[in-house]
């Protein structure tokens, strides 16, 4: 939220107000992400299916569906960890470096305490707090993303220990013995010996770095940042812009007085905005993560970059494929953008 003037002349230190905005919006950001993440995991997967020679889900719905019936309960919060780390470190780092970004335009350009900023000075100081955030939000996108696709790969694995007590079993040893029409081929192992078998977040962090090094774990960082800047821009300067309108029909304009259903309203607003400012960005980036998980690795060990996957997938989905997952995207920001700042303002005005 934007700072006022009355919060700038109290006596709380950086310390303190950044103590603040980091517990606010890891407090926002966890219960936001709770709600949302079915509809992330089935955005990941709408997305990932663009460069696909066939897609696996014919929309949103479907591929909730599908994932309900196959996977359970779990399966709509497979990767769950990952974001909810991410939502921390996310609304965190967005409303810390949001709120210092607007104290330093102020000193920059000599303002007074008591003056207010613009909406394109707060566009702006948004939009430094998305480029910022996009640094630590990129790795653990990574992981979340690869783990929101385990169950498109291959369903079922054998443990390594299961063949050999199958061979050792009375039923393989009759199996093998001698047979008047010859070797007869082991019976197939019992469902009891597949297991679904997939790599938690550590491990997938640890696959990551292990296999294309630190460096790694930022694949898909354009994407991320153009995402994120123009997005954190889109998504204060709504906020703030609402929320102002808002106030100004009572005749005030002292973001503290914000009734929680305006703080809930303005917030709707600001999801729209942010996951419609530059959502094909997003798309590639999710196509980027989880490409070697999909599609295997690139012919001669080539590495995929932004610009060569957005060109891929423009010849492969035009703006449609660019565009996949938007609806159930922006469908889940309404909710989930109300929620945290329904938290965070609410938070700020009892406790900042």
């Amino acid at each position: 939220m934007e700072v006022s003037p009355e919060e700038l002349q109290t006596t709380d230190s950086i310390t303190v107000r950044a103590l603040k905005d980091i517990s606010f919006g890891s407090a926002a950001g966890i219960v936001s992400k709770v709600f949302e993440h079915p509809f992330d995991l089935t955005k990941v997967r709408l997305q990932s299916q663009v460069l696909d020679k066939q897609a696996r889900f014919s929309g949103p719905l479907d591929c909730l569906s599908q994932t309900w019936r196959k996977e359970g309960i779990r399966g709509l919060y497979r990767g769950l960890p990952a974001p909810i780390v991410g939502a921390m470190a996310e609304n965190a780092c967005l409303f810390w470096s949001y709120t210092e970004i607007q104290n330093a335009i102020r000193w920059f350009q000599g303002m007074p305490l008591t003056q207010q900023l613009s909406l394109g000075q707060l566009a702006c100081a948004g939009a430094g707090a998305g480029a910022i955030t996009s640094f630590a939000l990129t790795p653990i996108e990574l992981v979340k993303c690869k783990m929101q696709v385990q169950m498109l790969m291959t369903p079922t694995v054998i443990l390594s220990d299961a063949a050999p007590a199958t061979m050792t079993s009375p039923a393989a040893a009759a199996a093998l013995s001698v047979h008047p029409s010859g070797p007869v081929a082991p019976p197939p192992p019992s469902p009891a010996s597949t297991v679904r078998k997939l790599p938690g977040p550590i491990a997938v962090l640890t696959s990551v770095v292990r296999e294309n090094g630190v460096r790694g774990l930022w694949l898909g960082h354009t994407g991320t940042l153009i995402r994120e800047t123009g997005g954190g821009a889109a998504w204060f300067a709504a906020k703030e812009s609402v929320a102002r309108l808002l106030l100004a029909r009572r005749g005030l304009s002292d973001k503290r007085e914000l009734r929680a259903w305006e703080s809930a309203v303005s917030g709707a607003c600001a999801g729209v905005a942010y996951n419609v400012a530059l959502f094909p960005a997003d798309t590639v980036k999710s196509a980027m993560q989880t490409e070697a998980e999909l599609r295997g690795p690139r012919a001669g060990g080539a590495r995929a970059t932004f610009f060569g996957t957005a060109g891929e997938m423009w010849r492969k989905g035009g703006l449609k494929g660019l565009y996949a997952g938007c609806g159930i995207t922006v469908a889940r920001a309404i909710p989930s953008s109300a929620l945290i700042f329904l938290i965070y303002d609410g938070l700020s005005q009892r406790f900042g």
